[in-house]
């Protein structure tokens, strides 16, 4: 929803007047000040940041130092504490405190309760594993040379120099830099001083004035707030230097290219660094740095087969610019060939400086790392990766209902059914209107019948009305969020006046759980789920929408300190409570939708990228935001299907149902005074495309599944930028309206053009790689070209099949994904030219948390020639092996239930002409007591269309080892 708009009051663009910019951000301003100050200065320019050779310790995995910081006027120096950890996983930490905030020995104005140190506590909400120290490294300590050289990674191939003074962080790999840290000097860690009183005082001398802009130190206004800042100046700053690599993905979120734009000086430029600051934006604009709702500070940079990146470990309102420079290598060559350095210059408001840095090589490296630290997706439950229909509101039960049985009667599937905020009594959540809807338990019968889910909202903000037990409890508990006295802060949102539970506070976690128990939130059931909005926080007076930042939390941190980490928290809080509503010894895994997320929120649910707009360049801005999701570790992402303000053509809404039937998370939503536009509302000739995606989506389903275990364990995104798969292809690193699907081979370009019949794909240069239309098999080549695809309004989503993979589909219409649990499999083959192909298939019981103790089915299916040297005349063979597994009882019990359930057909694409006079195969079992014959059709392609074959019923089990003799 939408926080602008108290009642339905169409609008029509972000105002932005309610959000800041650089210049009227004091930190930012001053920072990028300080920049143009040493830009200007040249080669004369002099880092004021000195590492203390004396200070300097090498060991137990650890480089610990303090820097030096001379003042502006050089009457003291700064002491700041270092410390370079080195991780048993090859990734390396700088964190750099502040030692008088450290240790308290600062004084806060206006008489504040905050704390006084620098807020480290990020770690302790983002960060779940991978900080075992490697405590084997290397080091010397060149101190003649004023440098200090340490090895590290599991094969000792990385290497950081750490220079003195001025002091800088160089990190190679392989002897060959490949990150800078303070190379331009732009390290910035403003220190604490007292404010020193510049009014001159009736025969006393004035004061000296200030040797720096001193007006944004002490307090700053902005949209009728004054924020009193208790601790003074305390950014931080520090230029990162990515060399040789022109492109850089990630830091999310925000509507704009894949591939980062600069920031700074280059035509095309933004105007604006990329800000990181979660705030309620509603009708966002496209290709803009603006922030929208959610924050992860991971970066990665790419060349031709190499992958680097850093993870900005800080909460606070954070700022990138991002500047390229293109050095020759031949002063004569005019710019021609050379290398390209990315430059980019982070600063956050305040908190340490804490940067983890990840040398790769691979994008899969990276990923793995990064997720080992702040934790893997949450494998969903199966009914989530089907479709889900939404809108603000379904006014009563039997309007629910209705939206139901119109959905079986048009046979369209759906597997969830959504409520905003207008299910409650007068916007109480845990509560439920009860003219409108006086049996909800009813409701969700109707929806259980086809296995349907109910999702419904609850935000962090909490109706101030008396009599109301929730608000109650909360005030008298001390469960709020406080204002800068330290009482509660009151503020306006859905509800009008409203109080903030404080998800930082462990007590108001353990309430927050007490509330989705379903004696106290009566009317739903183990089938009702829950959707997060407004978290950022969302505060419609508040400065920028959202919070005063010299609010305070639980242990007395401002606003300021975690206000990017305020989504996560309250997910966190919703997902326990949800774990906790449960028989502890048959818990189901929750699901939960954020709108405002962090790192690591991925643990937790799923996002959307929020208040969207029902026009074509917000349907073509949703797919390089998505990639950026997904390669910043937080694949279960989706956009509003439709849009949500406004009204869609037939024809945008068709073309978005066909893109968002790739989107890991599939949903349609639509605002209040948006027109109904349920699926089967549109008429012919636009519900037949819309079917035939939703069908296609949940024919693929056993792939998505696949695709969301592999994103669970190995941190690999589901949907995959071409530059992922293809790290050689330098035509494909900026590419971000195709992608590929997991590991399924399937590379999607969707119609993203208004009127558009026709795509055009492209395809890197892979000797020897032949894609297959997905539908009727016509062969394209991968020669570095773009080939075009017909696209007509009433087909399907451009889909080409890559060869060499192997993907499991289900091809039986249902009416939601439980009724599809028991149907059988259909093996798809894509063979490439040496008639090989591989894939895996996952299944679990697609609720519960079986799968950590066993109970699942994990199979790879390998298509091979006997004689890979020969392969056009040597016998081929499709095997089912293991991939993995566990000897546990509840591994034996799942199998048990499966045991019915077959592979069906298996379709081979690709297959040899050498096959046409052939008609049957032979099928054998693991344990080799029962071989099998059955029939094979081979048809001939016509035109571009390869052959292709068809083994029906082979009798071979999903769960099951065997192989197939062609």
């Amino acid at each position: 929803m939408s926080s602008r708009v108290l009642t339905p009051i169409r609008t029509v663009a972000v105002k932005h007047e309610n959000f800041k910019t650089c210049e009227q951000s004091g930190f930012c301003k001053r920072n990028r000040a300080y920049a143009d100050k040493a830009t200007a200065s040249g080669s004369s320019w002099i880092s004021p940041y000195n590492l203390d050779p004396k200070t300097i310790s090498v060991k137990n995995g650890q480089l610990t130092g303090t820097l030096l910081k001379t003042l502006e006027d050089g009457s003291e120096l700064a002491r700041l504490p270092l410390t370079i950890s080195f991780l048993e996983s090859g990734v390396a930490r700088v964190t750099i405190d502040e030692e008088k905030r450290q240790k308290g020995e600062i004084e806060l104005r206006h008489g504040s309760p905050a704390r006084k140190e620098r807020y480290n506590g990020v770690q302790d909400w983002a960060i779940v594993g991978g900080l075992t120290i490697d405590t084997k490294i290397s080091g010397t300590a060149e101190q003649g040379e004023g440098k200090t050289v340490v090895q590290y990674g599991r094969q000792k191939t990385f290497k950081v120099v750490v220079k003195h003074a001025p002091f800088s962080v160089d990190f190679l790999r392989d002897d060959e830099p490949q990150i800078h840290l303070n190379a331009k000097g732009l390290l910035n860690m403003e220190h604490w001083r007292a404010k020193i009183d510049r009014e001159a005082k009736e025969g006393e001398p004035a004061p000296p004035e200030p040797l720096e802009d001193e007006s944004t130190w002490w307090e700053e206004s902005f949209g009728g707030n004054t924020d009193s800042k208790p601790r003074g100046p305390e950014s931080v700053g520090l230029d990162i230097t990515f060399p040789g690599y022109e492109h850089v993905y990630g830091v999310p979120e925000h509507a704009g290219p894949m591939s980062l734009k600069d920031t700074r000086g280059s035509s095309g430029a933004y105007d604006q660094p990329y800000r990181l600051y979660n705030s309620d934006v509603f009708e966002y604009e496209m290709d803009t740095p603006m922030t929208l709702y959610g924050a992860i500070p991971l970066m990665q940079a790419h060349r031709k087969d190499s992958t680097v990146g850093v993870f900005w470990l800080n909460a606070a309102e954070t700022w990138i610019d991002i500047v390229r420079s293109k050095a020759s290598s031949n002063p004569l060559s005019l710019g021609i060939g050379g290398t390209t350095d990315t430059q980019t210059h982070w600063f956050s408001e305040n908190g340490l400086l804490d940067v983890f840095v990840f040398l790769g090589p691979t994008p899969q490296d990276i990923i793995k790392r990064y997720s080992e630290l702040t934790g893997y997706s949450q494998p969903p439950q199966q009914f989530s990766i089907g479709y889900h229909q939404c809108r603000w509101n379904y006014v009563t039960d039997e309007d629910v209902k209705d939206v139901d049985r119109k959905f079986d009667k048009h046979n369209i599937p759906y597997d969830v059914i959504w409520l905003d905020i207008e299910y409650t009594e007068g916007k109480k959540y845990f509560t439920w209107d009860k003219d409108n809807f006086p049996n909800p338990i009813d409701m969700q019968k109707q929806l259980d019948s086809h296995g349907r889910k109910l999702v419904v909202i609850i935000d962090p903000h909490i109706k101030n009305e008396g009599g109301y037990p929730v608000v109650d409890a909360l005030k008298s508990q001390n469960l709020g969020v406080n204002n800068k006295e330290n009482s509660i802060f009151e503020g306006w949102c859905w509800p009008g006046s409203s109080y903030w539970i404080d998800a930082f506070n462990p007590s108001a976690l353990a309430w927050w759980k007490t509330l989705f128990a379903y004696a106290n939130f009566p009317g739903t059931t183990p089938s009702t789920f829950l959707w997060n909005d407004m978290n950022e926080p969302s505060v419609f007076n508040g400065p920028e929408t959202t919070m005063p930042k010299d609010n305070l939390h639980f242990g007395n941190w401002e606003h300021r300190d975690v206000h990017n980490l305020n989504g996560l928290t309250f997910v966190n809080a919703t997902y326990e409570a949800l774990l906790a509503r449960d028989d502890p010894k048959h818990p189901s895994r929750p699901f939960v939708l954020t709108r405002s997320f962090y790192a690591g929120s991925q643990r937790m649910g799923a996002m959307w990228t929020g208040d969207n707009l029902a026009s074509w360049d917000h349907l073509e801005a949703s797919i390089p935001m998505l990639l950026n999701q997904n390669i910043a570790g937080f694949s279960f992402s989706g956009a509003d299907v439709g849009g949500f303000f406004g009204n869609p053509s037939k024809e945008l809404l068709t073309r978005w149902y066909q893109a968002g039937a790739f989107y890991p998370f599939f949903r349609g939503h639509a605002h209040i005074d948006s027109r109904r536009r349920e699926p089967y509302l549109t008429g012919s000739p636009y519900v037949e495309p819309i079917t035939q995606a939703l069908r296609l989506r949940y024919s693929l389903l056993p792939a998505w599944y696949t695709a969301f275990h592999t994103a669970s364990t190995t941190g690999e995104p589901v949907m995959r930028p071409m530059w992922y798969v293809h790290p050689s292809d330098e035509a494909g690193f900026a590419l971000d309206d195709q992608f590929y699907v997991g590991d399924t081979g399937l590379l999607v370009k969707p119609v993203l053009k208004e009127g558009a019949t026709a795509v055009d794909v492209y395809l890197p240069p892979s000797p020897g790689t032949v894609y297959y239309d997905y539908f009727n098999y016509e062969t394209y080549t991968g020669a570095g070209k773009t080939v075009q695809l017909d696209a007509p309004l009433a087909g399907h989503t451009p889909v080409l099949m890559r060869g060499g993979h192997i993907l499991a589909r289900k091809e039986r219409p249902r009416k939601s994904s439980a009724l599809m649990k028991w149907d059988p499999y259909t093996l798809v083959i894509a063979l490439d030219s040496s008639y090989s192909a591989s894939g895996t298939l996952y299944i679990d019981d697609g609720e519960s948390f079986g799968y950590e103790k066993g109970a699942y089915i994990h199979r790879r299916f390998r298509f091979y020639p006997s004689d890979e040297a020969n392969p056009t005349n040597s016998p081929l063979f499709l095997r089912s092996e293991l991939d993995t597994s566990q000897d546990t009882k509840e591994a034996k019990a799942f199998l048990k239930t499966m045991k019915d359930v077959r592979i069906e057909k298996i379709i081979i694409i690709g297959a040899p002409e050498a096959w046409e006079s052939k008609t049957e195969v032979v099928a054998v079992r693991e344990d080799g007591l029962k071989e099998k014959t059955v029939p094979l059709m081979w048809r001939k392609g016509d035109g571009k269309r390869a052959n292709w074959a068809v083994v029906r019923d082979p009798g071979v089990g999903v769960g099951k080892g065997w192989q197939v003799e062609f």
